[in-house]
Formats: C-alpha cells, structure tokens, sequence
C-alpha cells in the first residue's frame, strides 16, 4: 500500500504547501525589493530576503496545516524562522515523494538549511565579540559609576564572565564614561579577551518635576491630578496633586480617555480634560493603594503614539564621546527607520567609516514595534546591528500580558533576520540588589538563554549575578537552542531495579 493511500490527507497537504511556497516566495520577493535600495553590506542581502519571506509566511493562519503535518511526523514549519525557503522545500520534498510525484523539489543542501544558523552567528560575533568558551550567550553588565574609579571591580566582573560593558549616558559625565571605557578596555588585554562596550545614549526622558502635594497626603485612585505645562503651580485648591511634564510638547499629543502612567507604571491615570494649564488625569489605579508623588519619575504615554525627536541635544553632545571610545551605540526610543537614518547621519559627521560603530536599537514603544522590520533594515543594511528588548518601557506601554507575548514574537522577527537580540530589564534584580534571587527570576534568566545577549543591571551583588548567570547560561546552553529543544541525555532519572 503506498504512503498516500495509507494516509489520503498526504496529497492534499502537498498541494497547500506548493500553494505555501509559491505566495511566500512572491510576496517575499516583493517586500525584499522595496528594501534594496537600503541594503548597502552585502553580507545583510540574504538575512533581509529571509526576513522579507519570513514576514510573507506570517501573514497566513498556519495552524491548521501545521496539525496536518505533524500527523506524517513532518516539520510543522514552527522552527523554520532561520531558514524560511528551504524549511518549507524540505517538506515539500517529502511530501512529494509521500504522493509519488516525480517532479516534487529535492531536498534542499545542508548548507542551505544550515546558513541561518551560520549567519546569526556571524552577525552575533561582529556585533558582541567572540562566543565564550562552554556558552552561546554573551553577559553583558551595566557598569555603576564607582567602575570609573575602581578599575578591581571591572577586572572581577569580567574574570566573573561579563562579556560586553555597558555605559549609561544618562548618568555622570563624559569624563567619567572615558574612564569606564578605559578600565574594560584594560580588564580585557588582563584576561586575554576583548570586551565590547556598549554606550547607551539617554533619548527623550518625559518625568515629573515641580511635584505639588498637599502634606502627608498621598495620591489614591479617584484623585484628580493636573499634568501641567509650566513651572508655575496653578490653583491649589482645585487641583491639590499636580507635577510639571518635563517636556511640555507631550501634552499637545494627548486626547481624551487616555492613559497616562507614571512610576514605571505604579500609577496609572486616565485623560479627562484638557485644559490651557494642561491635562487633567483621573488616578484609576496605585500599587499598593497609595502613593507619594515624587520628582523625576518616568511618565509613559501607552495609547499615544508620541511624536518627539529620538536623539536629544544631550545625545549628540554624548555622541562626540561615544564615537571615541565605544564598539556599540544604544539607541532609546528609536520608534521608526527614519529614526536610525537621523542616528547614521550623526554618526557620519563623526566618523570617517560610520558602518563600523555598531547600532542597538532599544525596543520600547508599541510604534518601536510596529516598525521593527523598517529599522533592522534601515540599521542592519548598513552596519552591524542587534535589538534590544527593553521589556520595562514594554510592559507599561503594552501592559504585562502583551509584553510576555510580544518578547517571543521579537525573538522569532530576529533571528529570521539573523540579527542578534539582547534580553534586558531586571534579570536576576533581586540577587543584584539583595544576593537572593527569587524562583521567578531564576525561570525568567533561564528563558532568556534563547537570546544572544543577557543584559544585567548594577547593584551590590553584580559580580556573584554575573557568576550565577554565567552557570546558568552554560546549563541552559544542553537543552535550549531558541525556540529548539536540545535532546540531551536526561540524568536526572537512572534505570532503577528497586525502590530507594
């Protein structure tokens, strides 16, 4: 009995994926196209065209083939984000030869089915350095200020496993980046390895200032609240909460009903009114019940699209330094490609070969979403270039739920692109601000071992995170590998003959 007679739904789902293949090679050609104009690094041209079909192929419902195919124990096309074209040719070969067409595609090359792979690799050590010895994933720490003076804690961190440095240009001076840089520069040539430094420009920081309250009073919900224009308090008596916006063109952007946030999201607040003075919030909820309002607290914006110059005076100024001492630059609120076009026009002025500084773009805004495609080509089309995953900003913009969902959906548009990610926002938080990680935390750096790049924050006990996370990674490197389970040999539970 032949393969198709023993199962009939073989020749129908043969002739759904030619049907497949034909759209997402169309269509992928002609969003490729449009892009090719901005490819200019050669290099990019294939993980482009991988990500262009990669796009195609999601604009399908797959589930249902997807069950189809796994009942002939084929690829369901769930892992095939590396290598679109040839995933879907090699079970088009097979299904070909379950329905004994003579004209079904061969199997395509193993170089094929293994060039993303190779690729991503490629771009993860131009961007990040040289993988670590026994671990996939890079460590990279955000350096605290004392670094600048204290060149034993740079050396610990990295003889501890840190890979890559990073420096906050929101924070301290130029003077005192210099001598960060200098000292992990150093810290490299003792342990026999370079480490790349990233310097993370500040962008447009939209906080409270000029907090009016009445004494002893915290905010609740139901309170009113004036977001105001000017550094003059208005009536105290109407309004007995108020903070001034730090950049009062924000508030022209705001229309009724929307939500304004602050705290990193421990207050939010709805739009009520809209007043010469300013906008007019309702608090409808608080952490914990209540709280005091403070100065230079993060104001985020979720259902509005903010309109505001990515690269701020203080970033340029920053950037004179950057271009002097760093490997990567860190983009904040990059929200659109013509965002990185502006960033690469600055670099020029700079630089005399600007495709060698390399970019990261920090995702944290719902646009940032949206337009992720357009900046990893307007970037990576001409420099070396990864992502990072700022899922803080992300999880007061999109709220928790949608940032869980969309973290994965950034990994999978990445590695299609053959771009390397890096996972940030409070990994291991606890262990570096306390020396005590919680359960959750320890699952959350564990999931981040699918990225290229695990990114810690400062805090007391950062060496011993760096240690802790440096195992972790390298446990975590025999099971995961993306969105693949690797089948090690499982020791955990022996051939037994008895009861213990």
């Amino acid at each position: 009995m032949s393969a198709n007679q023993r199962n009939p739904d073989a020749a129908a789902l043969y002739s759904q994926i030619k049907e497949l293949r034909t759209f997402v090679a169309q269509e992928g050609e002609v969003i490729f196209n449009a892009w090719r104009p901005r490819l200019t690094q050669r290099t990019f041209c294939i993980s482009a065209h991988n990500l262009a079909n990669y796009l195609a192929l999601r604009r399908r419902d797959l589930r249902e083939l997807q069950r189809g195919l796994t009942t002939l124990g084929l690829s369901s096309l769930g892992r095939s984000e590396a290598r679109v074209l040839p995933n879907i040719d090699a079970v088009l070969s097979l299904l070909g030869s379950f329905v004994h067409d003579a004209d079904a595609p061969p199997m395509p090359p193993l170089r094929a089915m293994r060039r993303g792979e190779r690729l991503l690799a490629q771009h993860t050590r131009a961007l990040l350095g040289d993988k670590p010895v026994g671990r996939d994933a890079r460590i990279m720490v955000t350096m605290p200020t004392e670094a600048a003076d204290d060149p034993g804690l740079v050396q610990q961190l990295v003889d501890n496993g840190m890979d890559c440095a990073r420096i906050n240009c929101a924070h301290d001076d130029a003077a005192v980046w210099a001598r960060i840089a200098g000292h992990v520069r150093d810290a490299g040539k003792q342990a026999g390895r370079p480490i790349k430094i990233l310097m993370d420009l500040g962008g447009p920081k939209v906080r409270t200032e000029d907090v009016v309250f009445p004494k002893k009073t915290r905010i609740k919900p139901g309170d009113i609240l004036l977001l105001r224009r000017d550094v003059q308090p208005q009536d105290e008596g109407v309004f007995p909460f108020q903070v001034r916006c730090s950049l009062p063109a924000v508030i022209d952007q705001l229309t009724l009903n929307k939500r304004v946030s602050i705290d990193d999201g421990v207050v939010t607040t709805v739009v009520e009114a809209l007043l010469p003075a300013g906008a007019v919030l309702r608090v409808q909820r608080v952490k914990e019940g209540e709280y005091k309002l403070k100065n230079e607290k993060g104001l985020n914006f979720p259902d509005t699209d903010l309109r505001l110059t990515a690269l701020t005076d203080e970033d340029l100024q920053a950037l004179d330094t950057v271009v002097e001492q760093a490997d990567m630059v860190g983009f904040s609120f990059v929200q659109t490609g013509r965002d990185i076009a502006h960033l690469q026009a600055e670099l020029a002025k700079r630089m005399q070969d600007p495709s060698r500084m390399a970019i990261i773009a920090k995702i944290e805004t719902p646009r940032a979403v949206r337009n992720l495609p357009e900046i990893i080509v307007r970037a990576a089309g001409k420099q070396p270039f990864g992502v990072m995953i700022a899922r803080g900003d992300l999880a007061v913009e999109l709220g928790f739920v949608r940032t869980a969902e969309m973290q994965e959906q950034i990994l999978w548009l990445c590695e299609a692109a053959h771009v390397p990610v890096i996972w940030a926002t409070q990994v291991l938080e606890s262990f570096v601000k306390d020396g005590m990680p919680s359960r959750g935390e320890m699952t959350d750096a564990a999931m981040a071992a699918r990225a290229e790049c695990v990114m810690l924050n400062k805090g007391p006990y950062i060496a011993d995170a760096v240690t802790m996370i440096d195992d972790l990674l390298r446990r975590m490197r025999e099971h995961q590998n993306k969105k693949s389970p690797q089948m090690r040999a499982l020791r955990s539970w022996l051939q037994r003959t008895g009861d213990d």
